[in-house]
């Protein structure tokens, strides 16, 4: 199968690049030494001596989304389906983001499909673009819906159907501190929006019903 590579949106227009002034890493080690103060702890005893450096590292990973474009990811399509048009879901994707209020993980599962329009996208290009979403700071809504559109946007399938479910640690941690309640939002485009039954089909699809 022979795949076709188009570059269907301005990747300004799902690319949110960071701050031009991104602070050096020396920077972010002396804000994290601060932190550690903060919490009333020694950062100079031996366990913590090594965290600024450690967090600085894990931070570049953990927001990555923001040097990546979802759009890059779905340039490269697929025509050769066999006439195949129905239904096509990827479900029970996980993820890891962090709450753009508390800077807290949010983790859970995404479960996303589309109705392709003659074109369908690689399998592991729908999880990329959950990730690169996941790996900046987030509101669950607000990532619902960047997934719907830049799916529909860059794919123009006849319609895109996302939900998230996950669990948020600052209910869980803080706050009012229930832990293992979980958050469900949904975002239909297309016929999902317009057909309640194909919104009953991709829910039931991805409860595990017939």
């Amino acid at each position: 199968m022979d795949a076709v590579i188009k570059k269907l949106m301005p990747q300004s227009a799902y690319m949110e690049k960071p701050v031009t002034d991104r602070p050096s890493e020396a920077e972010v080690e002396a804000a994290v030494h601060t932190l550690l103060r903060w919490t009333g702890d020694n950062p100079d005893r031996e366990g913590l001596i090594d965290t600024p450096k450690r967090v600085t590292k894990a931070f570049r990973e953990m927001f990555n989304g923001y040097d990546m474009c979802p759009a890059d990811e779905l340039g490269r399509t697929f025509e050769e389906v066999a006439g195949y048009d129905d239904l096509v879901i990827v479900k029970d994707i996980t993820f890891h983001s962090h709450c753009e209020h508390h800077m807290v993980p949010i983790i859970g599962k995404a479960h996303v499909g589309y109705l392709p329009d003659g074109k369908v996208v690689g399998l592991s290009k729908i999880a990329r673009v959950v990730d690169i979403f996941a790996h900046r700071l987030q509101t669950q809504e607000a990532m619902t819906a960047q997934i719907a559109g830049v799916i529909q946007d860059v794919l123009n399938p006849r319609g895109v159907a996302v939900m998230l479910e996950a669990e948020h640690m600052c209910m869980a941690m803080r706050g009012i501190r229930k832990q293992g309640s979980t958050t469900l939002t949904s975002t239909f485009t297309g016929i999902f929006k317009d057909t309640p039954e194909e919104q009953v089909r991709f829910v039931t699809m991805v409860r595990g019903g017939a």
